[in-house]
């Protein structure tokens, strides 16, 4: 991974910050973007932060593109900042839908929009969506979730598209249940087995296989599932 420099959003937790560990542990270059970087801050020279509410969609253009004017060796985009809202549709009001939309859709749509160009300047990019096993099929209780995660799939096969000619590779990953801090505020999370869930370091793995595979082939889409699904209630 040497020569690359990998803009990560969500660096700082969960599969983010696997992803980023993984990437400087192969040389790679990474720019990570998150609220908040205390919790995870490398002593690594590879590893830049940068600050950003992504529910706050006024600032995302002025500072992706100013991360990218500073940083113009930046070759690769892996989108995996997001939370999880459960429940029924009528218990979420108007300003709460639109909110959760805002961070977990539109801010990658956004932000994708502020990285291609350049990658088509440069005829060379990768971009990686987190999806979800909610992206192949809708679920109880996960309106909004699939939703969004719906959307983003659609969006990646569109992007796809529209960049193949200009030597762009576009790939979306859908795990299952993944081992992280995303069910800390949920009333519900993978059992305790080690075949009940995804660790963050496999689906981080998924991410470099994707950044390592020979220019000229795509993967467009991987799926990754636990060996046995069960889900504990609180």
């Amino acid at each position: 991974m040497k020569g690359r420099h990998i803009l990560v959003s969500g660096s700082s937790s969960g599969i983010g910050r696997a992803t980023t560990e993984l990437l400087l542990s192969s040389g790679a270059k990474v720019t990570g973007i998150a609220r908040n970087h205390e919790q995870f801050q490398p002593n690594d020279e590879n590893y830049n932060t940068v600050a950003l509410n992504l529910g706050d969609l006024s600032n995302i253009t002025s500072t992706i593109t100013e991360i990218m004017t500073s940083s113009p060796d930046i070759n690769g985009l892996v989108n995996c900042a997001g939370f999880g809202k459960f429940g029924s549709l009528e218990n979420f009001s108007s300003e709460q839908i639109q909110a959760y939309i805002n961070v977990n859709l539109i801010s990658h749509l956004i932000v994708t929009r502020s990285v291609i160009s350049q990658f088509k300047s440069s005829e060379m990019g990768d971009i990686i969506f987190m999806g979800s096993e909610a992206a192949l099929r809708g679920s109880q209780m996960g309106s909004l979730y699939c939703t969004v995660k719906f959307g983003i799939r659609g969006f990646a096969q569109s992007i796809r598209q529209e960049s193949a000619d200009k030597n762009i590779r576009v790939t979306i990953i859908n795990p299952g249940m993944v081992r992280t801090e995303f069910f800390n505020d949920l009333k519900f999370r993978p059992g305790d087995d080690d075949k009940n869930a995804i660790e963050p370091s496999d689906v981080a793995k998924s991410i470099l296989t994707v950044l390592s595979m020979r220019r000229g082939t795509v993967i467009d889409e991987i799926n990754l599932t636990p060996q046995k699904k069960v889900i504990k209630f609180d």
